[in-house]
Formats: C-alpha cells, structure tokens, sequence
C-alpha cells in the first residue's frame, strides 16, 4: 500500500486540507491519507489547542464516507509533544512492506532546519510537497540536504501545486470570534459542530499560523 500521513492541529480542519488530501492521493495514486492531529506541535508549543476530542470530532465528520481517507489517534494518545521522526519511525515498523509519504507544505519546509533529525524522517518516508501558486517557491535545494537522491527524485515528480486559497485555521478561529461567516471554508457538518458546540467564541490562540 501506498500510505501518506498528514500530520497538523486541524483547529479547525478545513478544506484547504481536503483540496491537499484529495489532491495528493489522485496525483500520487495513493490507497490512504491518515490524518494525524497532533498533541503538541513542537513548533507551537506556546499555543494552546482545542481539546482533542473536539479537533478528532471534526476530522470524522470532514472525512466521513472517504474510503481513502482514515484518522490515526496515536499522537492524542501518547500526549506530549508530537515529534514526526517517532510517529514516522512506528508506522513503519508497524507496516515494513508498505511505501509511506509525508505530506508538507512549502512553508513546512522552510521549517525542517527545527525538526527533529529530518535526515532520518526521510530516510523512512517519501515527502508530498504543496506548494501554492503565488507565494514562495518550494525550496528543493533545502530539502536535497535531508533527502537520498532518489527520495529527491521521486518528491519533485508527485509536488503539486494548490490554488491560492485565503484560508487558515487561524482565520477561521478568528472569523468566529468576530461573528463572521465561514460557510464555505469548512465543510458544512463541521461548521454545524462548531455552532453547536460554540467552539472558539472567544479565541485565546496567538495570531501564529496553524494547520
């Protein structure tokens, strides 16, 4: 199988993250795309998140009826600060004859210098580069630093590039607080969660970006 882990805070998911599942698993003919909301980002550590069960909530009613698409818990579950290169390191073990890739955003690879021992993340997985039109390009010459030539190789053939799109979780969380509209930027079961829920109301998250 060809598995692709989607790693972020999905606070809330949206569907810029829907366009880049989909995406990327007809682009790189993929069997799954495992979202993976985080515990803790390593790079956040000073933003507070909403509560894992409402974020996991989300994703299941996002992704409901997706055949490809599945929800891995592992990093709730363990808590703490979420590191890749551990989550990378036991999926693969769990699954040794499967081809696993790890789906990244130009701007998350502009980050990879403070990561945790990127060399060994991508000596285990395949990297999904999103880039999106109008803003900076990916940095291939950053990521042939980590990467085995063929790694490379294969990375630049499945990029793709996403339409430019003003959505954030950030911009949606804001949105709410002020009283404005999300309806499109959200799928519909999920802004009927946040309403019933009345998540995010009165925002205590920094203005720092989140996936």
């Amino acid at each position: 199988m060809r598995i692709a882990i989607f790693g972020g805070s999905f606070d809330p998911v949206h569907l810029g993250h829907l366009w880049i599942a989909e995406g990327l698993r007809e682009h790189a003919q993929l069997d799954e795309v495992r979202f993976l909301p985080a515990a803790i980002s390593p790079l956040k550590q000073k933003q507070q998140a909403t509560d894992a069960s409402h974020r996991v909530a989300m994703l299941r009613l996002a992704i409901a009826g997706h055949p490809n698409f599945a929800i891995d818990e592992r990093e709730l579950k363990r808590g703490g600060v979420s590191y890749t290169v551990d989550t990378v390191r036991e999926m693969v073990g769990e699954r040794p004859g499967d081809e696993f890739y790890l789906i990244l955003g130009a701007d998350s690879v502009a980050d990879l210098p403070r990561w945790r021992t990127p060399d060994q993340i991508f000596q285990m997985v395949t990297p999904l580069v999103v880039g999106r039109g109008g803003e900076a390009p990916i940095d291939w010459q950053l990521l042939a630093g980590y990467l085995p030539p063929k790694r490379l190789e294969e990375a630049r053939r499945l990029a793709i590039e996403s339409p430019l799109i003003a959505v954030s979780s950030r911009d949606i969380r804001h949105r709410i607080a002020s009283n404005q509209s999300i309806r499109y930027r959200v799928p519909r079961p999920v802004e009927a969660y946040i309403e019933a829920q009345q998540l995010y109301r009165e925002t205590p998250f920094s203005t720092e970006a989140t996936t």
